[in-house]
């Protein structure tokens, strides 16, 4: 990244690889020990949805994992057929548990990511693990304006072809749905404003906070994506700057605001994952980051680091 050998997308999607392997090979191996402790449970799968900057092919190599499990089994009251079974909702449960655990759990080499599961449906105050039907319902009828463009980014990692479509088609329809525009620009308006509040800065190296930094960038794309995706549901992409390009080339997005949202997202991104991997001096971090941007280029999206451009 820092000598310009791969790009900054091409790192999100090496970085999201290698942590989808790494939750593919931890489900089996998780799946294994609840069988032999547990039994099998009738008609039972689980599937692992990825949120944020793994869902997104943005990761850095600092990133944690948002993630959200979702399972289903045959009946109601179905339990594993072990000799200690358990019911479903505890089966995956604890299947959720140990995922988490195997993920985060720290060891002599320290430990693989930090998961965070807080955008699973009703947040910390929900269950770890979501029933299918559970997760179809709170997404239709009771998820916040904020959740759904969470979910501009969600995609299944894990998880059998059956259960991975029957998610995918959900997320589908919920985005692709009519929203009233207006009532979505005030959430997200609040949204942002409380954002700001709690976390704003003035500091132009605090990429993500900063006004006009990556928060409003994504806010951007995923607010247009939901409120066009009704009449343009191909503006869809999990990643912001295809995202951009997408909703540019379906009109969504003036060819003005394309021309300077679309290399900002790609500059932002470049920046983030040099920052993620510098421990150096903020002067020589500062020159690597105007480097990796290659920012010594006359667009006005890098006017508010000409400053240190010979620091």
């Amino acid at each position: 990244m820092i000598s310009g050998t791969i790009s900054a997308r091409q790192a999100g999607a090496a970085y999201a690889a290698l942590a989808e392997t790494l939750i593919e090979a931890l489900c089996g191996s998780v799946s294994e020990e609840l069988v032999d402790q547990y039994g099998r449970m009738p008609g039972g799968a689980v599937a692992v949805i990825a949120m944020g900057k793994l869902g997104s092919y943005e990761m850095t190599a600092a990133s944690d994992l948002d993630l959200i499990t979702v399972y289903d089994f045959s009946g109601e009251d179905t339990q594993s057929d072990g000799e200690r079974s358990l019911p479903g909702t505890q089966y995956y449960t604890r299947f959720t548990q140990r995922l988490i655990a195997a993920l985060s759990a720290q060891t002599a080499e320290g430990a693989l990511y930090e998961v965070d599961m807080r955008l699973r449906p009703s947040g910390s105050q929900g269950p770890v693990a979501t029933r299918l039907s559970g997760f179809i319902d709170y997404q239709e009828r009771s998820a916040w304006t904020w959740e759904h463009l969470a979910l501009t980014r969600a995609r299944v990692v894990a998880g059998p072809v059956e259960l991975r479509r029957t998610i995918n088609d959900t997320i589908k329809a919920v985005l692709v749905r009519p929203r009233d525009r207006a009532a979505v620009a005030q959430d997200v308006q609040t949204m942002r404003a409380k954002i700001a509040a709690e976390k704003g800065t003035s500091d132009i190296w605090d990429l993500k906070q900063v006004r006009g930094g990556l928060v409003d960038m994504e806010f951007l794309a995923q607010f247009f994506q939901i409120v066009s995706a009704a009449e343009h549901p191909n503006v869809l992409d999990q990643n912001t700057e295809l995202a951009l390009t997408k909703l540019s080339a379906a009109g969504v997005l003036s060819p003005a605001d394309a021309e300077i949202l679309i290399p900002a997202a790609r500059l932002y991104h470049t920046l983030t994952q040099v920052l993620r991997l510098c421990s150096i001096s903020r002067s020589t971090l500062r020159r690597r980051l105007w480097r990796s941007g290659n920012c010594w280029r006359a667009h006005p999206t890098c006017r508010t680091l000409r400053p240190w451009r010979r620091c």
